[in-house]
């Protein structure tokens, strides 16, 4: 297939891994580019010299094209976008802030950018900000999310009769039938994290992959909108947030309780008690941990045998 993004991007499928914090270093992001897709190291749970270590270990793993997911409320966001350019990284994802703030910047070192947004309001934004590509995300997604709770199959046929650049669908995608679906509402192709928190490259600790693959539905919850909206494994910690909101706890209250470094010790040290346990609602579809590259070869596989049972004439109203 070739398309918008495959021609873009300069990669064999419209398939992108998402950059995800504590789960996506270079290990993964150099896995699904080898096996065809866009790599991306999720920069945001990284000080500025780990995040050098990981693009010069993605680049020695690879030849192929990967990209680097930059929030923008990142505190050191400087250093990144520094370390970015002096290594020639081809493709930036940024999200989680005002995308006129670094685009101008990074296109002018040749570097592409997508920015990840959660509305249509947003899109039009990023598109008059000069961004190449826009990553639409439901809120079926795991991990940071929009407050409006649009869902995935609504907001993508929303964005992509407004926008005119290429259209990434994200939120509740993990698999070839769901990659199928969204691109068949106008998206270009598809960014996918859960199905790849639990690939064998992933820096996800056993423990949260476990609790992943242990997932069901409602097994997630959309949470702390009054703080930042998150989408978290219902484990004790999301029951104490749960049980602060029943208490009519502020917003101060509801910081204080999430901390510092919540993120870290679920996702990356395993802590499934006391821990941030971010996943998508699709978590309920996973059940193995398998290499990155059977993950993109069964997606890509799912698609086009959805595609041939929908030429059947059954089909055919």
């Amino acid at each position: 297939m070739e398309n918008r993004i495959t021609s873009l991007f300069k990669i064999k499928y419209p398939l992108i891994q998402a950059g995800m914090i504590w789960c996506s270093g270079w290990e993964l992001a150099s896995a699904v580019s080898n096996a065809g897709g866009l790599g991306i190291i999720g920069s945001g749970s990284m000080y500025p010299d780990v995040l050098e270590e990981h693009i010069l270990k993605c680049q020695a793993a690879t030849d192929k094209p990967f990209a680097v997911n930059l929030p923008m409320l990142y505190p050191d966001i400087d250093k990144h976008i520094a370390t970015i350019i002096k290594h020639k990284v081809p493709i930036v994802f940024t999200s989680a802030g005002n995308p006129k703030t670094w685009t101008k910047h990074l296109k002018e070192h040749g570097i592409l950018v997508v920015h990840v947004v959660s509305s249509l309001k947003f899109a039009k934004k990023a598109e008059d900000a000069g961004v190449d590509a826009i990553v639409a995300e439901g809120f079926e997604a795991g991990g940071h999310n929009g407050r409006d709770e649009t869902t995935t199959l609504c907001l993508i046929p929303l964005v992509a009769e407004e926008i005119k650049i290429p259209l990434i669908a994200a939120g509740g995608i993990g698999t070839g039938r769901g990659m199928l679906a969204t691109m068949t509402l106008g998206a270009d192709a598809v960014q996918i994290g859960s199905r790849f928190v639990t690939s064998n490259e992933s820096s996800a600790h056993d423990n949260f992959k476990k609790a992943v693959i242990e997932a069901k539905e409602g097994s997630t919850q959309l949470t702390l909108k009054d703080v930042t909206p998150v989408r978290l494994i219902k484990n004790e910690f999301y029951l104490k947030i749960a049980e602060a909101y029943e208490q009519g706890a502020s917003t101060d209250e509801l910081r204080e309780l999430l901390g510092r470094g919540r993120a870290k010790k679920g996702m990356f040290q395993g802590d499934l008690v006391e821990g941030e346990l971010e996943i998508g609602q699709v978590s309920g579809l996973i059940n193995t941990v398998k290499p990155a590259a059977d993950i993109v070869s069964e997606i890509i596989s799912e698609y086009n045998t959805a595609i041939k049972e929908l030429s059947n004439d059954k089909y055919i109203l």
